[in-house]
């Protein structure tokens, strides 16, 4: 998707008379260590960004080296500042892209998810020089104005300043005023962007914010730690939503001057609204008329509030189940819906005629192939019309890190990679990382196919020639029955995706 953040902090500075310049890796064809240095073992990523699946023959890869690339466009930007984004799976790319620039590399500043919740971590890396916790449009933008009149930064809410003798300033963390921000400058990325898949075909498709902030608290996420680190440091909720009166502003420039043809909402959990917001919500949006996706908790679903969400243009939505066993997901997730209520209100979703996903984890900590077999068995008495199933990763600020760092299956220092390369990152000796991998591969064919296929399948989780043979015919037959393709399509692999081939 496009990202929306990168955008909003562009429309800042840009308001603010700076000039902005984005390099953008997503359409590179490789991005891998080929043409970067030798890396320490610290920094070794193996297929750091190797693609498991085929571009779409409209979009036209780059195939020079994304290294010399971002190299030439600093030389002919020649920045005062290089702006950093990434969530954790992605920074030792970044960290790559700005090791690359050599002694000339101007200042650096990280930003996201990962700065926010493993600041000193991300300062330890000689290439990053400030770190941003939390929001950053006002302390981005604060920076650059400083650093245009000559004045020192070292005081800015949100940052964290390494000094020249390795000691880090670190400053309180604030909320910005959301409703006081510009709309996303679309400008600063290239028109290929505006468009991805959904549902089958090729939308416009463009990012809208609603809420920031979520008020449950899973421990595979970092939005209670949020929650929390904002309370304790500002004394205030995170929690809150865009004005009525800005939200309509935002949705009529993506409808009439980005000629979007398809929205998705950008919030944790699309259904946070109080008591009347929705309903007033909903006869806003009657007058946008386009098709939109969003995500929420199947706790939320009732038939009249549903049926209201297809009425006014929700064309898809997603929802996570994360796992199957009642008893772990309230104990070790804190998930505390039932079995029995996800049953009952996803069909009320397919009952009121939209097409919804779900989201699985498998390879939690403590959890084991049995248990991991409850989510299969969930799956099967759920219609949905598609289903995914990710690795779970530890990443930094989500209280399931502490566990896996107590537990020690990874260490406090440690970063984690793209589950989308090497799968399941935790190696436990009841649930070995490669067991976990092997059923992440079929979890489809568990889900679809019928009980009586299970001994063949189980075949084909092995890691033997004869287990391969048997997958890809699996595969195959997979793919004609439930997607409807022949045997030359090329699609998404699913031993590369970790299962996530239903994810329109």
């Amino acid at each position: 998707m496009l990202p929306p953040a990168i955008g909003l902090l562009s429309a800042v500075l840009k308001r603010s008379g700076f000039q902005v310049k984005l390099f953008d890796t997503t359409y590179y064809e490789k991005l891998d260590d080929a043409h970067a240095e030798a890396d320490s073992d610290k920094m070794k990523v193996d297929k750091l960004m190797a693609r498991p699946f085929k571009m779409p023959d409209e979009i036209t890869l780059i195939t020079t080296n994304v290294f010399e690339d971002f190299k030439k466009e600093v030389n002919a930007f020649s920045p005062d500042l290089i702006a950093l984004s990434a969530t954790e799976d992605m920074f030792l790319l970044g960290v790559k892209l700005l090791r690359a620039l050599g002694n000339k590399r101007p200042l650096t500043i990280v930003g996201g998810v990962f700065a926010t919740f493993a600041p000193k971590l991300a300062l330890s890396f000689p290439e990053i020089d400030i770190a941003c916790k939390g929001e950053g449009e006002d302390a981005l933008r604060i920076l650059c104005e400083r650093l245009e009149k000559g004045q020192t930064y070292e005081d800015i809410s949100n940052l964290w300043i390494k000094r020249n003798d390795g000691t880090i300033k670190s400053n309180p963390t604030h909320m910005v005023d959301m409703n006081a921000n510009p709309l996303i400058d679309m400008s600063i990325f290239e028109e290929a962007r505006y468009y991805r898949p959904m549902g089958g075909r090729v939308w416009r498709m463009f990012p809208v914010e609603t809420f920031r902030g979520c008020p449950y608290q899973c421990t595979f996420c970092n939005s209670p730690s949020q929650m929390e680190m904002y309370k304790k440091e500002e004394g205030k909720s995170y929690l809150r939503r865009k004005t009525f009166e800005n939200l309509r502003r935002e949705l009529l420039f993506y409808k009439n001057e980005m000629k979007a043809e398809y929205l998705y909402f950008w919030a944790d959990t699309f259904f946070s609204w109080k008591e009347g917001e929705f309903e007033e919500f909903a006869e806003m949006y009657r007058d946008i008329g386009l098709p939109f996706w969003c995500q929420t908790r199947v706790e939320t679903v009732s038939y009249d509030r549903f049926r209201l969400l297809k009425d006014i243009g929700c064309a898809r939505i997603s929802f996570g189940i994360e796992h199957g066993n009642d008893e772990f997901r309230k104990n070790i997730l804190h998930r505390p819906v039932t079995n029995e209520t996800m049953i009952r209100n996803f069909k009320i979703v397919k009952d009121v005629g939209i097409p919804f996903s779900v989201n699985n984890i498998m390879g939690f900590p403590n959890e084991t192939y049995d248990l991991a077999f409850d989510t299969i068995k969930l799956n099967r008495n759920i219609d949905s019309t598609d289903r995914n199933a990710y690795a779970f990763t530890p990443f930094a600020g989500t209280p399931l890190r502490a566990i896996c760092n107590k537990l020690g299956f990874v260490k406090e220092t440690d970063i984690v990679h793209s589950i989308f390369v090497n799968g399941s990152l935790l190696n436990m000796p009841q649930f070995p990382q490669q067991k976990i991998n092997n059923l992440l591969k079929v979890f489809n064919m568990y889900v679809k196919f019928p009980k009586s296929r299970w001994p063949e399948i189980k075949l084909a989780e092995e890691d033997t020639p004869e287990a391969s043979r048997i997958f890809d015919n699996l595969k195959m037959e997979y793919m004609a029955r439930f997607w409807g393709m022949s045997e030359n399509f090329e699609a998404a692999a699913m031993e590369k995706t970790a299962g996530a081939p239903m994810n329109n």
